[in-house]
């Protein structure tokens, strides 16, 4: 049965000059952004790697210093990318301007069947399940982007008419970075560059998410979008370079990711990078708070092809480190992450993917 929230946007909500959000987006006291230990920003501590530095293998310097921000962190601005800031601020706009289209334009693309039903493709909200279901203050546009043969054009706007090429071509880019970063992360272990790209395979699949964060009256009541790891390898960011809100789990406390220039990128680690490398590299925990500004941003998950396994690398297990995780096929994996973010947890933990200590012990 489909619920009657699923296809209220939440930028139509905004646009109603209500005084606060409505219930369906207020977040319990104890789960609200300003509970707990405040989030502050580290802006010179933060991370951030030079890929074009990276794609030299003699460079040990730039490979440490990615390690160091895979195990500290989880995630880590980049430059020397390659792209131009034209291409950048171009999909940018273009994605800005499709969101600002009237709600009958945008809804040629919406991601419900006829008969109403979520489906994960598709401009909307993400899946909403209860009535007790609390909803993230966002509105999002997700696409099928790799390998091309996947894409279903019915999905990709045409309107602005520069979105398509624009997303086709950063895609691209975006593509390489994954895969230098990649081919490093296996390099900052002692393996040659092929062994994450092995695992991955080549016809792995990516999907792209712009999310619109309109304006919000009471940021403080409610999620931009609620805590989640990603379903991922790994995952690549193109943030607003104006406004920030993305936050990071670290050390038991919420960390502001800093507003980057307008030429960098975010690379965050996903969870099936944490099970093929046997916990060495972990997902970090992230989320986004609102404020009194739109905001809008690009992600690209990069996934193993369907038919690989997930499992932990022999090559990261052994008798003073059984396997943290159990086998399960890539795209039952993939599958499975709806129902889990829209309870709120990881699906390492949804689909009981975690080894239980006691079968640790008796092995």
């Amino acid at each position: 049965m489909v619920h009657q929230a699923q296809g209220q946007m939440v930028q139509e909500v905004a646009a109603g000059s209500l005084p606060a959000p409505p219930s369906r987006y207020v977040l319990r006291e104890e789960d609200r952004p300003t509970a707990g230990a405040a989030a502050a920003p580290e802006l010179l501590s933060f991370p951030t790697v030079d890929v074009q530095r990276l794609a030299d293998p003699g460079d040990v310097e730039e490979t440490a210093k990615l390690r160091s921000a895979l195990e500290s962190w989880g995630l880590f601005a980049v430059t020397g990318h390659g792209m131009p800031e034209s291409l950048l601020d171009g999909i940018r706009s273009a994605g800005l301007e499709f969101f600002h289209l009237p709600s009958s334009e945008k809804l040629k693309h919406a991601n419900r069947t006829d008969a109403g039903e979520f489906q994960p493709e598709g401009y909307g909200i993400d899946r909403v399940d209860t009535d007790e279901q609390v909803l993230d203050w966002c509105d999002r546009l997700y696409l099928t982007v790799q390998p091309e043969e996947a894409r279903r054009p019915h999905f990709w706007p045409t309107t602005p008419p520069s979105l398509p090429k624009l997303l086709h071509d950063y895609t691209l880019g975006s593509e390489k970075v994954a895969k230098l970063v990649l081919a490093a992360m296996a390099r900052a272990l002692g393996f040659a560059d092929g062994f994450f790209l092995g695992l991955v395979g080549e016809k792995g699949g990516t999907d792209a998410r712009f999310t619109y964060y309109p304006p919000c009256p009471r940021p403080d009541l409610v999620y931009g979008l609620k805590p989640h790891t990603d379903n991922s390898v790994v995952t690549v960011l193109l943030l607003d370079p104006g406004v920030g809100g993305l936050q990071v789990l670290k050390d038991g406390r919420w960390v502001d990711v800093p507003v980057l220039g307008r030429g960098e990128l975010l690379v965050v680690v996903g969870e099936e990078m944490e099970i093929m490398s046997n916990a060495v590299f972990r997902a970090p925990t992230h989320r986004v708070v609102t404020g009194e500004r739109e905001r809008m941003t690009l992600v690209l998950f990069y996934q193993p092809e369907p038919e690989k396994v997930l499992v932990p690398a022999e090559e990261f297990v052994g008798e003073d480190r059984p396997a943290l995780y159990k086998k399960l096929g890539a795209k039952a994996f993939a599958d499975g992450f709806w129902d889990a973010f829209a309870l709120g947890e990881r699906t390492i933990d949804f689909l009981k993917v975690k080894v239980e200590q006691q079968e640790q012990q008796a092995a």
